[in-house]
């Protein structure tokens, strides 16, 4: 039999993958209810990602993170220094403590590799041109301090700890880039299905600054005509996706060619649900 994803089994969908269960329980159960097995794979799928129709308008809604100019997140004071309303995007100083940032970077210098990208295609890592850069990834709360840095990000982003992706660390030598790019998942791309499959799509970006930029590296946003440039402890925030479900393609953006010296960021992807495994 098959059945229409009314409101009800909709909801029912959110609570369930909310809370933590995997996307094969959820069709399971999909099907005990009625639904055809397809169907069910198809419906899930189509939640997760976030599908609409690709002519609706993004409709700007509330943002989560707290509109005042100070903000108390976890254990740090964070001071609001610019917002822009479309796209949602918040320009943060005092995130990390210039201590703090020099931190991050000893704990990461031993354990830099060619920077990836997922493949749209097959899901895979993939190194290209469009992504000069070497990286590396800490694993939620995987040392004291970048425990406080997870629990610090989230009360700022505030969106659950776990629904966050690990930290990722990039450092950007002269003439590094990152071209144009969406941080979300395009879900008309087949490569992206399984990692919307473990916690849903990605919701918003925060990225950090982690030194001073001697020349170039700004972070733009050509479809916004808003350019970010490095400041040491400094972040900017945008907002990707809505409680629609919607996509906010203005969020394109770029890591401009570092013209002297070197840029270090650290990067935090929120999802919509938690995380599995």
């Amino acid at each position: 039999m098959t059945m229409a994803m009314d409101a009800s089994w909709r909801n029912w969908l959110q609570e369930n993958l909310a809370r933590g269960c995997s996307v094969e329980s959820v069709v399971e159960s999909m099907i005990r209810g009625g639904f055809d097995k397809d169907a069910a794979a198809t419906a899930v799928r189509a939640f997760l990602a976030g599908e609409i129709p690709d002519s609706s308008r993004y409709e700007y809604d509330t943002c989560p993170v707290s509109p005042d100019r100070v903000i108390h997140a976890h254990d740090r004071v964070i001071y609001s220094v610019l917002r822009v309303e479309q796209p949602q995007l918040i320009q943060f100083g005092n995130v990390l403590s210039a201590e703090e940032c020099d931190q991050v970077i000893e704990l990461s210098e031993g354990k830099l590799q060619r920077s990836t990208i997922i493949d749209p295609d097959t899901g895979h890592p993939e190194i290209i041109r469009n992504r000069s850069s070497e990286g590396t990834y800490f694993q939620l709360s995987e040392t004291p301090l970048i425990d406080r840095l997870d629990r610090r990000i989230s009360a700022l982003m505030n969106w659950p700890l776990e629904n966050g992706e690990g930290l990722q660390i990039l450092r950007y030598g002269v003439g590094g880039e990152y071209r144009p790019h969406f941080d979300y998942f395009p879900p008309d791309q087949p490569g992206h299905a399984a990692h919307i499959a473990r916690g849903g799509q990605r919701t918003a970006t925060l990225v950090i600054y982690l030194n001073d930029v001697e020349g170039g590296g700004d972070t733009v946003f050509p479809e916004a005509g808003i350019s970010i440039s490095p400041r040491k402890g400094h972040a900017v925030y945008f907002r990707y996706f809505n409680n629609l479900g919607q996509l906010d393609p203005r969020t394109k953006h770029a890591g401009a060619p570092v013209l002297a010296g070197e840029k270090w960021i650290m990067t935090k992807w929120m999802r919509r649900y938690r995380r599995a495994g």
